[in-house]
């Protein structure tokens, strides 16, 4: 059963695949107007295509979301096309893991740039909507790894930050009608774990075999497990939950 909602647009970065395409495709099954943003707008006509084939309305914009000027031309070009975005999906997101002796300083800030500047940047340019509608929803996308874990000490420190970010955006914007959430994921069958099995030398079955053993539930997670959360996150239902951080990871974590 589909969470409730008036429809409205939604933003959702890094929306090209895995995470980002499956909470698109279902936002807009939810009812939204749905605005895929990527990096590159041609990459985004996939997930585009797949949500206008089945009868919603999207849009793709290609955005450096680190980038402020890039940020606002895309939320611009969104409100134009779509109205006014209330409902933020803070997705995008890169890796450059290696063990902090061989970690570059570009590495660290190409991740940290992504994850928490971008997030900051599009947060502070949606909430304007947000806050003159009286409604808003934003789901920031952290991760088991917050936690810690082996090679990402800036990934990790990126979803890290990313929970007390989304606190204080509960916390400042609350009073305007808008919560502010975020999603942890722990294994997630993507392409950004894919990479992880390359860079640790092993099969990507393999890596789901071993790693679903690991997890309570006994298998890995698929990228509409994420979205189902967010279109809860993100409906008129949830309104009372703000400021939380849901771990989707097939067990429970510290």
């Amino acid at each position: 059963m589909l969470a409730t909602s008036t429809p409205r647009t939604a933003i959702v970065t890094g929306a090209a695949r895995g995470i980002g395409a499956a909470t698109a495709k279902r936002l807009a099954a939810d009812g939204h107007r749905v605005a895929v943003l990527d990096l590159d707008a041609a990459s985004c006509a996939e997930t585009v295509a797949a949500i206008t084939d089945a009868g919603g309305q999207a849009i793709g914009v290609g955005v450096d979301v680190a980038d402020a000027d890039q940020v606002a031309a895309a939320v611009a070009q969104v409100a134009e096309a779509l109205g006014g975005p209330t409902i933020l999906v803070n997705n995008a997101g890169i890796t450059r893991d290696n063990l902090i002796f061989k970690m570059t300083e570009q590495d660290w800030d190409s991740v940290i740039g992504v994850h928490l500047r971008g997030s900051f940047l599009m947060s502070r340019a949606v909430q304007a909507y947000m806050t003159q509608e009286k409604f808003g929803r934003i789901v920031n996308l952290s991760s088991t790894s917050a936690q810690g874990n082996r090679g990402q000490v800036n990934y990790s420190a990126a979803k890290a930050g990313l929970q007390g970010f989304t606190k204080t955006l509960a916390i400042e914007l609350g009073k305007f009608g808008v919560t502010a959430n975020a999603v942890a994921p722990g294994f997630i069958q993507t392409d950004m774990t894919r990479a992880t099995a390359e860079r640790l030398g092993v099969s990507f079955e393999d890596f789901i075999a071993f790693s679903a053993k690991e997890i309570p539930v006994q298998r890995v997670g698929q990228p509409e497990d994420i979205a189902a959360t967010i279109s809860f996150l993100t409906s008129d239902e949830a309104g009372f939950i703000s400021g939380q951080v849901i771990y989707v990871a097939g067990g429970p974590m510290d």
